[in-house]
Order: C-alpha cells, then structure tokens, then sequence
C-alpha cells in the first residue's frame, strides 16, 4: 500500500511553485510586522559565531586547507610551465574533493547556522 506523499508537499512542487509561495510568506511577514531584518551588529554576531562553530571542526579545517594547498601548488607550477591558465593544475583532484566533502557533510552550512 503506498501512502501517497509523493505527490504532496512543499518539496515536491517545482522550484517555480515553491518561489511563489515563499515570495507571498516574506510579504506577509513584512506587513504584519513579523519579519525579522538584521541590523548590521546582528549580522556581524551572527557571522562571528557561525565562523567558531565552522572552525571548531577540525577534520573540515583541514580538508579546506589541504585543498587550498593543492590549490596554491597548481598555481605555481602553472607560472613555472608558462600555462596562461593559472590555476587550472590540480583542479581535477580538488573539485573531487569538495564532492566528497559535501556528500560526507551536506548540511556544513546549516550547522554553523544552528544556535548551539
């Protein structure tokens, strides 16, 4: 017996239909008085504190560093080769990385987001 809910839910319209509905909650929110905008020292905390949480990772503090390492290396050996793309040593393997970084944490964002 199938429930059902494959047809049903914000998740399931197209991304058109789901921009829709979100545009007429925003505006709802701003007339009634509801909706909350930052103020620049909001978002200055906000951002400081996602940064901690982020950094206290350290296994994803390495993996970004070690690819922004692969990074800088392509760079240089690129100059050194005369390439007139810079940059586009290594890529293969750091983009590949990142790939495995997301799919192992896809929610990275959304944690430095959560308030503990």
């Amino acid at each position: 017996m199938q429930s059902g809910t494959r047809n049903r839910g914000f998740a399931s319209m197209d991304r058109e239909k789901q921009r829709e509905i979100a545009r007429k909650g925003g505006r709802a929110a701003h007339e009634k008085g509801t909706a909350h905008e930052f103020t620049p020292d909001e978002a200055r905390a906000a951002g400081r504190k996602g940064g901690e949480r982020v950094s206290a990772n350290r296994d994803h503090m390495s993996r970004i560093g070690r690819l922004g390492g692969k990074h800088s290396a392509g760079r240089r050996q690129a100059s050194r080769e005369g390439t007139d793309q810079p940059g586009t040593e290594g890529t293969e393997t750091a983009g590949s990385e990142v790939a495995e970084r997301e799919s192992e944490n896809p929610s990275h964002s959304a944690q430095a987001a959560s308030p503990n």
